[in-house]
């Protein structure tokens, strides 16, 4: 784990520290994969949209959990959609990516974000929640986990946004290019992708679910409102 936090590597989990080092925890890397064209480069050109798709379905004035630290300036995007009255957190398990988040959060008072497990309970309440490509890269037993608890976090009447892969159609011209990164990259996507998430564990029966594909299916956005 080069260049990473050596104090916190024992508090990090083994999926990330063994799979996702390179990206997520190496002070060399992370500046430079953080640049929004890199982003966009990742996500074949598409990560204006998704991103301007997931904030848009927030409001102003809301109290929005963020799950994960987001490479690019989402979390600015979201800061500034909820404004002044609202307030944004953002969580993440690794505090590298903490620090670099607070960062860029600096002009946003209203935001804050904090080292926390979403495999634990979150112990607080949101008016929503956002999980902006992070399903794709957990194993399933932390994702089931990820996702039950970021569930129970939503105050009834509230909304839940996924972002993330989906299985893109057979006659992607970027199927063959993506079977390659889910194999040796992103080695839990397609795992994710056998699962439909409105379905994925109990609580998701507690929301009405809507559901949204890009870029020939590639890409996927699935929003569930918690009933009253």
């Amino acid at each position: 784990m080069s260049d990473s936090s050596s104090s916190s590597a024992h508090r990090l989990p083994d999926y990330l520290r063994n799979t996702y080092s390179w990206a997520y925890l190496n002070h060399r890397t992370v500046p430079w994969l953080d640049q929004p064209a890199v982003v966009s480069a990742i996500l074949w050109g598409n990560a204006s949209r998704l991103m301007d798709a997931a904030v848009r379905e927030f409001a102003p004035g809301q109290r929005v959990l963020q799950a994960a630290a987001v490479y690019g300036d989402f979390s600015a995007r979201l800061a500034r959609r909820l404004g002044d009255g609202g307030q944004l957190t953002v969580v993440d398990v690794a505090p590298i990516q903490i620090a670099n988040t607070r960062r860029k959060l600096e002009p946003w008072p209203q935001a804050r974000a904090q080292v926390a497990d979403l495999t634990e309970p979150m112990g607080v309440s949101f008016d929503a929640v956002c999980c902006f490509f992070l399903l794709h890269e957990v194993p399933t037993y932390a994702r089931h986990r990820i996702v039950t608890n970021l569930l129970e976090a939503v105050e009834p009447g509230g909304k839940i946004v996924f972002v993330d892969y989906h299985k893109p159609r057979w006659w992607h011209p970027m199927g063959p290019a993506m079977a390659l990164v889910f194999r040796y990259l992103e080695p839990f996507a397609n795992a994710l992708l056998a699962e439909e998430i409105a379905t994925m564990v109990p609580q998701t029966a507690e929301f009405e679910w809507t559901k949204e594909t890009f870029f020939g299916g590639l890409y996927q956005k699935v929003v569930g409102v918690r009933r009253s």
